[in-house]
């Protein structure tokens, strides 16, 4: 009998016609999991009541046009009381799937290449990896938010405990940890692709990877323990409910299981990758291997299969072939081996293998704690020494080579058999047809197998071959910092702002409108907090403060000292300054013209140390509706462009601050025309990210113009079905929560979020698997100013 701490084979499932590649254990029926297979086939399995104690088939679900990869279940909600069950597949599709339909409930598209990697939060979010090297964020058949950063394949992703946080693990080496959306950390210590991730609480992870290790990481970044035991790729981690103890596998074609820090036991399988394990409710653990079979193991008793059943599981166990240029064996020299006598003394632990030879073979076994005794594992061929002319068995077919290749840009999933006397291009194009691979890459393949075979007669690739399937880039905008300030309006500062649409609606006789004026602002005191005062916010909210003397006298001072080519003539600053005057006059008899706005576009060109009050020019400019068609695109849409990008290099990293704060307070005012509304609505995923790099800058001018973008953003948006804006609203306003500290800053960022999920279930439910409610909650008790307090009470009552 097997020592209580002992697993052992409870039942094999047949079903799949291909790899299993992914397992997840079911909310429902109760001890059910899902697996999915390279058969592009994702299947339900519950306990039966034989004597056999295996699983029946209950569901089995279609819809990939490819093989299906991997496979999480998303938990029950009033919509849906049993749960979906989501499947990626090498169709770069995700298939969300219900209990008793075989066909997908809905699809969602976006990612460029195959879904390798998927998990569920709560409030519906879905989160994927893929070897397009982003994840993505999905909710209600949505794409929430694309996760960018990594520079190679997306393999792993998990959405932990604490709302907000996200992780996803990379062929790249890297692992990143994400916050609403934003990079806010990136782990390095693995020496190959990061392969798998599995949650042990709030503040702490397991990774596994292609180098042969398993790492313990706390959030903060640091990593507390690295575990060694695999001898090759590992794919996937499992950990048990204590939150201590987990299981992993590999191609090494082992389970194991680790207790209290150390690998207690290794089983074995007769297959060579052992791609996927999850834990079941009862304790048991699930595996899905190369050879299209589910096995789970147990350690209790009455679980356990016959004796019989156990023993033909070792039988095939032992008639395995091991190739050990693709095991843990190392160099073997059949002549320095020893013979069955060496199976006589006992193993030092359990999984420990050893060699033995046995006539004209050399055998391999491994030693078994549970049962003190050597257990034949296979028989090994093509010994890595020798240069002889035995050959790989593969298929019941002698190769002189079976390449392991990766056409999942990190672990192998697939054998290339070939004989030096082969044709390489035939060879590669039948295993292109075999494993219903584009022939793109024939000629990639064919080349593969000529490097790797010149001057051998025996033996696989050299490890350091490059797989023909890989490679990768990305590229990830900058950060920034500072300027001077002023006061009351609490959206414009000192001077008056003049909202288009007048005083909110809901907003009760006698209190002043927060978005107005230098007025004595109320306090809960003396209102109903129920009445939302604050938003949603429609109307863009501009920065109106000018003093054009000091603007004019600024830039004539500086134009005195302007390098030759720069230096405008007395006829052009006229022009500036007649343009200055008519736009913040609304009286005026004279409107700009096009000259004065062509001038005004050329001259905000000058070198950025002096630039500063010609831009403060534009911002005023900007305002005024023929300006605003001009520039932002009324006469050439590449007008508007130019004009966008001009700004956004003036926010670069290494800019000055003055001019960060102004152009941000310029795309801040372009909000006021329907024409440069409609260009930053176009350019927004750009303006928010570069925007967003902004947040960590010290400096409360920059952090009020940047809040009041994106309430300008928020507003715009709202009403609109666009739920991929409103998650990037969310993420920058969230991202920016993080940093800012002036209060007005902070107010202005509550009314974007409340402005974003007024009347909208789906941003509300996105807003709260952000964690946006625990970001906020501090807000509360603010009283000064009493705006802050009360709008954050307001954003919460709505997020309930």
């Amino acid at each position: 009998m097997a020592s209580p701490n002992s697993y052992k084979l409870s039942c094999s499932i047949p079903g799949h016609e291909m790899d299993v590649r992914g397992l997840a254990a079911a909310f429902f029926p109760d001890g059910a999991f899902m697996s999915v297979s390279r058969d592009r086939t994702g299947r339900v399995w519950v306990p039966n009541s034989s004597p056999d104690r295996g699983f029946t088939e209950m569901h089995c679900m279609t819809g990939h046009e490819n093989f299906v990869s991997c496979v999480c279940i998303i938990a029950p909600s009033d919509t849906y009381p049993r749960g979906l069950i989501a499947t990626g597949g090498n169709d770069h599709n995700i298939c969300v799937f219900t209990l008793d339909q075989p066909q997908p409930l809905f699809i969602l598209k976006g990612h460029k290449n195959t879904v390798c990697a998927l998990s569920s939060g709560k409030f519906g979010t879905l989160l994927s990896g893929s070897w397009d090297t982003t994840a993505k964020v999905w909710l209600n058949e949505k794409c929430m938010m694309t996760l960018q950063g990594h520079t190679a394949a997306v393999w792993a992703v998990v959405i932990l405990p604490e709302q907000g946080l996200m992780l996803s693990g990379s062929a790249d080496k890297t692992i990143k940890l994400w916050k609403a959306g934003r990079c806010e950390k990136t782990f390095t210590g693995h020496e190959d692709c990061v392969r798998g991730l599995a949650v042990v609480s709030d503040l702490e992870f397991f990774s596994c990877s292609n180098d042969a290790t398993i790492r313990r990481w706390l959030v903060t970044g640091e990593c507390v323990q690295v575990y060694y035991s695999h001898t090759n790729y590992i794919y996937s981690l499992a950990v048990f409910p204590n939150g201590q103890d987990f299981v992993s596998t590999g191609e090494d074609r082992t389970l194991r299981i680790w207790k209290q820090g150390d690998c207690q036991q290794t089983i074995r399988l007769p297959a060579q990758s052992v791609w996927c394990c999850c834990i079941l409710p009862n304790g048991d653990i699930a595996v899905g291997a190369s050879d299209g079979l589910i096995r789970v193991f147990t350690e209790v008793d009455d679980r356990m299969a016959s004796p019989q059943d156990l023993q033909a599981f070792e039988d095939e166990l032992s008639k395995t072939t091991i190739d050990p240029k693709t095991g843990d064996l190392g160099d073997i020299k059949m002549e320095d081996l020893p013979g069955r006598e060496h199976l006589e003394e006992p193993g030092n632990r359990d999984g420990q293998t050893r060699l033995i030879k046995e006539g004209q073979k050399v055998e391999a076994y491994q030693w078994s704690v549970a049962d003190s005794r050597w257990m034949k594992i296979g028989d090994v061929v093509g010994g890595s020494n020798q240069q002889t002319s035995k050959k790989v068995n593969y298929e019941g077919k002698e190769y002189d080579f079976v390449f392991t290749i990766d056409i999942n840009e990190g672990g192998p999933s697939m054998k290339l058999p070939y004989n030096v006397t082969d044709d390489p291009w035939l060879t590669a194009h039948n295993f292109l047809q075999k494993n219903e691979l584009s022939p793109m890459f024939l000629d990639q393949v064919a080349n593969f197998i000529i490097e790797n075979t010149k001057g051998h007669t025996l033996g696989a690739a050299a490890p350091s071959a490059a797989d023909p399937f890989t490679g990768s880039g990305r590229y990830i905008p900058g950060a920034a910092d500072n300027r001077a300030g002023f006061g009351a309006d609490p959206f414009t500062g000192t001077g008056r702002y003049i909202p288009g649409s007048g005083t909110p609606t809901g907003a009760p006789v006698g209190v002043a409108d927060p978005f107005t004026g230098e007025g004595a602002y109320s306090s809960a005191a003396s209102r109903q907090t129920s009445t939302n005062i604050y938003f949603p916010k429609t109307d863009g909210v501009t920065f109106e403060q000018a003093n054009t003397t000091q603007i004019m006298a600024k830039l004539k001072e500086l134009n005195g000292g302007a390098p030759g080519e720069y230096r405008l003539t007395e006829e052009v600053l006229e022009s500036l300054e007649k343009l200055l005057v008519s736009v913040c006059n609304p009286c005026a008899s004279e409107q700009p013209t096009t000259e004065q706005i062509s001038l005004l576009w050329k001259t905000s060109h000058w070198p950025e140390d002096i630039v500063f009050p010609v831009l403060d020019i534009l911002r005023l400019a900007v305002r005024h509706p023929q300006v605003n068609d001009s520039l932002c695109g009324g006469g050439d849409a590449d007008d508007g462009v130019a004009l966008c990008n001009h700004l956004l290099s003036l926010m670069k990293p290494q800019g000055r601050p003055a001019n960060q704060m102004l152009a941000l307070r310029i795309l801040c005012n372009c909000f006021s025309g329907w024409r440069g509304r409609a260009l930053l609505l176009a350019q927004r995923e750009a303006v928010l990210s570069h925007a967003a790099d902004l947040c960590s800058v010290c400096n409360k001018n920059i952090h009020i113009a940047l809040a009041t973008l994106v309430l300008n953003y928020a507003g715009s948006l709202h009403g609109q079905p666009d739920l991929e804006a409103k998650a990037q609203c969310l993420s920058v306003a969230s991202a920016a929560l993080e940093s800012v500290q002036d209060k007005e800053a902070v107010f202005r960022l509550l009314v974007a979020l409340g402005t974003t999920v007024a009347s909208d279930q789906t941003a509300q439910d996105l807003a709260k698997s952000l964690g946006v409610m625990s970001q906020i909650a501090k807000y509360t008790s603010v009283t000064d100013p009493a705006k802050v307090g009360e709008c954050c009470q307001l954003v919460l009552k709505e997020l309930q």
